[in-house]
């Protein structure tokens, strides 16, 4: 039997989970991830669903096992549901998942269930309507909410709330974004902002709310126990006292993650990044097109990208960001 190959970096970590973004669009306008007036890439710079699919096959075959489908929202690109179906039939994947932020949820989740998506992270930063206006834009909390209820409905067994938190927009809200997950039996990650991209809306450094801040707000209601679970990705998990939810922290800033990463990043135009915030990066839509019938070249240009992979990010949110895309363009 043959041994599985592995993607290796230079710092001996196993690169064994890609994040592949199909799209910079977004039917929000988040504060924290877009500016409020972005200008989008344009569609014909964008990987086609079919070379998205060959570049997952390329990784799947370089010992990759979990795939996770972002934007932007990738729900609104069209024809998706085929780029689930075609990754989700590969043989060598374990873990097909995406993140969304539950707007199309009511009307996919059943194809996206079909199609052999495992698991869903759903952004949801507030429960309050007025809030989740104003953190969005645009958004319509009840759209999502109902989406959340679809997705359960259906029969997702895996479904994790994503909330990133900012000082004075809604911080107060942890605990009764913890009280809705127990009560839909589901999880939730609270995360530190990202410092990607020029924004207006705010200023980071004063509206950052660390993580144990959080873990603090929490503690006056809920005895937290520390767990060694993991979902391949950057969560540190607490399960709560008398309730199967667990609670997971992404905490950037405060617990600095990436001596343990195992993930790099496909953006929508074809850029192998290699660390969240770092810009090495390799072109992987110039290898594809250059070699339509040569999945070898594809393999080797993620192979050698190893080489590049970079230590970790060096975010300062004190500083402006060196980091000038926004989270919509990386992928979240």
């Amino acid at each position: 039997m043959s041994v599985q190959e592995q993607l290796v970096d230079n710092f001996s970590r196993v690169v064994n989970y890609v994040r592949i973004s199909v799209t910079d669009r977004c039917d929000f306008r988040c504060i924290y991830c877009m500016d409020d007036e972005m200008k989008f890439i344009p569609r014909a710079q964008l990987l086609t669903l079919e070379e998205i699919a060959r570049i997952g096959k390329a990784f799947t075959e370089l010992g990759v096992n979990k795939i996770r489908i972002t934007g932007g929202e990738p729900l609104i690109r069209r024809n998706i549901i085929k780029l689930f179906n075609d990754l989700g039939a590969l043989p060598g994947l374990k873990e097909l998942v995406t993140t969304t932020n539950g707007s199309q949820l009511e009307a996919m989740a059943q194809q996206l269930k079909d199609a052999g998506v495992k698991r869903l992270n759903i952004s949801l930063d507030s429960l309050d309507a007025n809030k989740f206006k104003r953190i969005t834009r645009v958004g319509d909390l009840n759209k999502v909410l109902d989406g959340i209820d679809t997705a359960l409905a259906v029969g997702f067994k895996k479904i994790k709330i994503n909330a990133v938190i900012l000082k004075n927009r809604n911080h107060d809200e942890v605990v009764d974004l913890v009280n809705y997950v127990i009560d839909k039996g589901i999880d939730i990650s609270f995360i530190e902002e990202m410092p990607l991209g020029v924004i207006g809306d705010h200023d980071r450094a004063e509206a950052y709310y660390s993580s144990d801040e959080i873990r603090r707000d929490l503690e006056s209601s809920f005895e937290l126990i520390p767990t060694t679970e993991t979902t391949a990705g950057p969560s540190k998990y607490y399960k709560l006292t008398g309730h199967n939810t667990r609670v997971g922290f992404i905490s950037p800033h405060s617990h600095n993650f990436c001596d343990q990463c195992n993930r790099v990043r496909l953006t929508c135009e074809g850029r192998l990044l290699l660390c969240l915030g770092q810009e090495h990066s390799v072109d992987l839509r110039k290898v594809v097109r250059a070699h339509p019938d040569n999945d070898e070249a594809l393999k080797q240009a993620i192979r050698d990208a190893m080489s590049i992979k970079p230590k970790g990010h060096d975010f300062n949110l004190n500083e402006k960001p060196i980091i000038f895309r926004h989270m919509n363009v990386t992928g979240g």
